[in-house]
């Protein structure tokens, strides 16, 4: 089967020796891809960038920072680019480095046909599921990238993350990502079911199993059998019933309530929670053995205000959702784009939403401004923030203007977020999601942006 069909992959470099690029090339075409070789030195156009899909990037042609850079620039070029570097064992820091970049995979060399055709597999398969979770950030790729990689096994998963996080998201992600079309997935609130009912929706029932039991049902283990079961808000789990979900998950058989018959069961489990299972088995509210089976795979969303780099993109999205008929793709103006920032969502990506839907039916006009949104001021709205330069709008105007705008309002962003921590830039990434060495590498960016630092 040729998993990546019609893609376009770029290859950079080559210098480990004729005889891994040429097995790459071969692996490749055999793909179905069609590869065409650049100078990591040389600057890709943009139709280059359009019509790739991967780039693979033998890392020990890059020299660092400058290379660094280079890796930067393109992921903000194309943020649909997967950068893919091939590293030697001994050389897996430059991964790590480019990791927190924004790429989202790496190989290590030497490598095998089969690792490269699953690579292959993985890219295609996140293009085809990627519409359901915005994620522009470096945390957010790499959570994307992760989900990728667990989603292959069907051991348990756990996804942690405040409320509005996008827990349920992310477990329909990892559905679409590695079950077949037709598989079923099926989501049950484990916190907005009476106790008293949830075993039955949980495990099914026979005739006459209680009083008002008039007809035999399913439950939902049956009803997601060969695909997926969410088990959100799992914490609200009560203790009587966590035992025997535990014996489920062990036997990976279920008996419907007034049964005598078990029933085999191939279903992938994923459990969602808002809570620190571990303080609640302290706490005596849940059990240890039943988190350490839930607890395979962990995967822990971040909260919105430590993704910053994903606030615009997500109201964007939910512009397009919500305004599809609208002629422009950009209704937020760089006011707006400046309040959306500075607000620290704590209900995260449900606040967003609900702020954005919001807004686009309060406006006045065609453009959301910030009075639309309805945010409240920051605490240190007094101390108004000194702008950036004047920015360099494009000489045709537009949308490509507007865009431009919402660039700048997020350089502005950063600006004042290492003025407000006094220059210490630690903190100052801290605040903003990232790494320090990520930090320096988004100020570089903007100083090739012809942004001036002031800090």
């Amino acid at each position: 089967m040729n998993y990546a069909r019609g893609e376009r992959v770029v290859i950079i470099g080559g210098k480990d020796g004729e005889n891994s690029l040429a097995f790459l090339k071969d692996i490749l075409a055999r793909q179905g891809c069609r590869t065409f070789e650049v100078d990591l030195d040389s600057r890709l156009d943009s139709r280059q960038l359009a019509n790739a899909g991967l780039l693979f990037v033998f890392a020990n042609c890059l020299q660092a920072p400058e290379s660094y850079r280079q890796i930067s620039g393109l992921l903000r070029r194309a943020p649909r680019l997967s950068v893919v570097p091939i590293v030697e064992y001994a050389d897996q820091e430059k991964a790590a480095a480019l990791l927190e970049l924004g790429c989202v995979d790496y190989l290590l060399s030497p490598f095998s046909e089969a690792q490269l055709i699953a690579l292959l597999r993985r890219h295609e398969l996140a293009a085809s599921a990627e519409e359901s979770f915005v994620s522009c950030s470096q945390a957010g790729r790499r959570l994307l990238a992760m989900a990728q990689r667990v989603a292959q096994t069907r051991a348990p998963i756990l996804i942690t993350g405040e409320t509005g996080t996008g827990k349920e998201l992310m477990a329909r992600y990892i559905h679409r990502f590695s079950a077949e079309a037709d598989a079923p997935f099926v989501a049950v609130n484990c916190a907005a079911i009476p106790e008293q009912m949830l075993e039955s929706i949980l495990f099914g029932h026979e005739k006459g199993a209680f009083t008002g039991a008039v007809s035999a049902q399913p439950g939902k283990f049956e009803l997601a059998n060969g695909g997926t079961l969410l088990l959100d808000e799992i914490g609200e789990l009560p203790l009587g019933l966590q035992a025997k979900l535990l014996r489920v998950l062990q036997e990976q058989r279920v008996e419907r309530l007034g049964g005598r018959r078990e029933i085999a069961l191939d279903v992938r489990i994923i459990a969602a929670t808002n809570r620190d299972l571990q303080a609640e088995v302290a706490a005596g509210r849940f059990r240890a053995d039943l988190m350490f089976r839930l607890d395979v795979l962990p995967l822990h969303i971040s909260p919105l205000r430590e993704r910053k780099d994903d606030i615009l993109p997500l109201a964007r999205r939910f512009i397009r959702q919500y305004a599809p008929h609208e002629p422009h793709d950009d209704l937020l103006t760089p006011e707006a784009c400046r309040a959306l920032l500075a607000h620290d969502w704590p209900g995260n990506v449900r606040e967003l939403e609900n702020t954005v839907q919001r807004a686009l039916v309060l406006r006045n006009g065609l453009y959301i401004q910030p009075a639309d949104l309805g945010l409240p001021l920051p605490a240190a709205a007094e101390e108004a923030p000194r702008p950036l330069p004047a920015m360099p709008l494009p000489a045709e105007g537009g949308r490509a203007a507007l865009r431009a705008s919402g660039k700048w309002a997020e350089y502005q962003h950063v600006i004042d977020t290492i003025r407000r921590f006094g220059g210490h830039k630690t903190k100052a990434a801290q605040s903003l999601g990232m790494t320090p060495r990520a930090l320096r590498y988004r100020l570089n960016a903007m100083r090739e942006q012809g942004v001036q630092i002031p800090v």
